[in-house]
């Protein structure tokens, strides 16, 4: 049988391991990106593997998250991370060039590679043919030294593609229809690849606003084919000599094909709390919006802000709605800055933004209390706005300009054909690369900045053959990281752990932190109970760096997400899943358990036995880890295993 496009890259990057689904195998890495909320920690752990130099083709390191600088903290971090680029030769995308994916995709993004990056929508770069996945930044960080990357060999969904988008209906719809089929959870260890003749409908920032979102669904990462489309655009960006042409075989295998007509998809929403929680916008049409944010790394192309730029040509927004609009890149920035849609944008009443994370983060716009707001981000959970009483709804920027000009939603289909704007993609993209600081040419020459809020990466100790201790917390299903570790102003403290842990599930249950650190301090250990789906979202590693900090042994969840559970396991907190799920309802907080023979029953491959000495009965308890995730969970993490190793 013939090869997918997934196992053909795949196959030429493999180092250890079988290529066979379910199994785990070890890729080389080509290409590794950082963004500073993620970056400086995976930094700090790069420089204490003592490695004088990265060993990829490519490491960026963006900074697009912390670029508000409020106080001394984020900008010390912008030094070192600049310093720490120049030496270790690692090009540094300065505050103001652009969010790391678009940029990544715009000036550095090659098809048939492999990139990694320490953010949950690395796979935007799957738009351009790339096998790009999100990590942990310490799993970035021994990349960057060479080492390889390890996941499960994927199942391969076709994302089977045909027909065209009606006018008024965008890729951000696509993906959230794929998202109504598919939910964010049940995902894990696959890879959608989309093929069939729709594909060449859509521009390669169109593929990428999907493969972005696809990270919602749970899988590995998101595959567009490497075509003349993807070509041309290269050709555009000064950058055709990476092109090359990669397509499934005729005959390749997948183990599940999901037939989408292009033609008739409809204008959808993700309703609060959850990217999963998808409708059509036709069933919410009238209701009242207060805020219209346009940006973040799904939605900020120069073909998303030439649409909106274009509906708003000559019109004012609705007095009761605050518009906000981030271009995604510099690149966007200065070619709507010439062409004329920034200042229509800006005629309309909008708020002109940075080039940056910002508001899809919790950095900026907050909304006001219990207001609606309209966004073209990818995530809308509770709270993440910044504004917990605030619903957050994700649309396209067809919807969103929309509902900014009539103050509440629109069914974008009700609009005339005719009055959908048509746009021109330009001969040729305006790159001025000025903003990325190449390496130091000598590196022995350059200090590395550390400011007083830089501290050393925390090590666990080996796990103990018995675990005793209380459970800290009992959270329900989805909870995010960012629910265990908020973004916003909390960030500037991510090289600062003792403080950051401060904040583990800050808005769940203030009290957390302290009460860990007491049953930590008594030398017991802290174990969190969960429900479905812990640890979805971001990811942000310091949802187990914190944690494991306050003394957190062991997660029990009835599933846990790709992502989290390998950084759980990159710092020693062992990953648990109830073996019957309403077990659930037999462990509370407070609880007194025991976990025995933990070491002798991992190496058999056996069930793990938790006794609630509490409630006086045992818990059966399951794990999902390979032979050298055990070795990592036994070394109390990765930075061990790798120094033992």
């Amino acid at each position: 049988m013939g090869k997918n496009i997934t196992y053909k890259i795949l196959e030429e990057h493999i180092v250890q391991g079988v290529l066979r689904p379910g199994e785990e195998i070890g890729i080389k890495i080509d290409q590794t990106l950082t963004q500073d909320a993620t970056g400086t920690m995976a930094y700090l752990q790069f420089e204490s593997m003592a490695i004088l130099r990265v060993k990829t083709e490519l490491s960026v390191s963006y900074i697009d998250h912390n670029t508000l600088q409020q106080g001394f903290e984020n900008a010390d971090d912008h030094k070192y991370l600049q310093s720490v680029a120049e030496k270790y030769g690692i090009y540094f995308s300065r505050a103001g060039n652009g969010i790391c994916h678009q940029v990544h995709l715009e000036r550095f993004s090659a098809p048939g590679k492999t990139l990694l990056g320490s953010d949950s929508h690395t796979p935007t770069s799957g738009g351009m043919g790339m096998i790009a996945i999100g990590a942990g930044g310490l799993d970035v960080a021994v990349a960057m030294g060479g080492g390889p990357f390890y996941l499960i060999a994927p199942e391969v969904i076709k994302i089977e593609l045909t027909g065209k988008l009606r006018k008024w209906v965008s890729a951000k719809d696509v993906i959230l229809y794929i998202l109504s089929i598919l939910s964010t959870k049940g995902n894990v260890n696959k890879v959608l690849e989309y093929g069939g003749e729709g594909v060449k409908t859509l521009s390669v920032p169109e593929r990428a606003t999907i493969t972005n979102m696809g990270a919602e669904t749970g899988v590995t990462t998101s595959i567009f084919p490497s075509d003349e489309i993807t070509k041309d655009f290269l050709f555009k960006q000064g950058r055709a000599n990476v092109w090359k042409s990669l397509e499934a075989d005729k005959t390749a295998e997948y183990s599940k094909v999901i037939h989408v007509d292009l033609s008739s998809i409809l204008p959808m929403v993700s309703l609060p709390h959850s990217p999963g929680n998808v409708v059509t916008v036709k069933e919410i049409v009238g209701k009242k919006v207060d805020q219209v944010e346009i940006g973040s790394c799904t939605n900020s192309s120069l073909r998303d802000l030439m649409i909106v730029g274009k509906c708003l040509e000559g019109k004012k927004i609705h007095s009761n709605v605050s518009l906000a609009v981030a271009p995604g890149s510099r690149q966007v920035f200065s070619m709507i800055s010439r062409n004329g849609i920034l200042t229509n944008i800006i005629d309309a009443g909008a708020r002109i933004m940075e080039s940056a994370c910002g508001f899809c983060i919790g950095l900026g716009q907050a909304p006001s209390t219990k207001a609606v707001s309209v966004r073209t981000s990818n995530r809308n959970f509770e709270a993440r706005s910044g504004t917990k009483t605030a619903e957050d709804y994700q649309v396209s920027p067809e919807t969103t300009v929309l509902a900014a000009l009539r103050g509440e939603f629109v069914d974008p289909l009700s609009m005339a054909s005719a009055d959908f704007p048509e746009i021109l993609v330009p001969e040729n993209f305006l790159f001025d690369d000025s903003m990325i600081i190449s390496p130091s040419g000598k590196p022995k020459e350059i200090d590395i900045f550390r400011g007083p809020n830089i501290g050393e990466p925390p090590r666990n100790t080996p796990i103990s053959a018995n675990i005793q201790g209380k459970i800290g917390i009992k959270v329900g299903d989805k909870i995010t990281t960012d629910h265990i570790m908020p973004a916003g102003g909390a960030l500037k403290y991510r090289s600062n752990i003792k403080k950051y842990s401060e904040f583990v599930f800050e808005g769940v249950d203030p009290k957390f932190s302290s009460r860990a650190c007491a049953i930590r301090d008594k030398g017991e250990a802290v174990l969190i109970v969960s429900g479905e789906s812990y640890g979805q979202g971001s990811s942000r590693e310091h949802a187990a760096i914190c944690p494991m900090y306050l003394g957190v042994k062991a997660v029990i969840a009835k599933s846990i997400e790709r992502i989290h559970s390998a950084n759980l396991v990159n710092f020693g907190i062992l990953p648990l899943i109830f073996v019957s799920p309403s077990d659930y309802e037999k462990i509370d907080e407070g609880d007194d358990i025991i976990i025995t023979d933990i070491l002798e029953r991992m190496n058999k491959n056996l069930e793990i036995i938790l006794t609630n000495k509490t409630k006086s009965l045992d818990i059966l308890l399951k794990y999902f880890l390979s032979d050298r995730q055990k070795e990592i969970v036994k070394c109390g993490g990765l930075l061990n295993y790798t120094k033992i190793g």
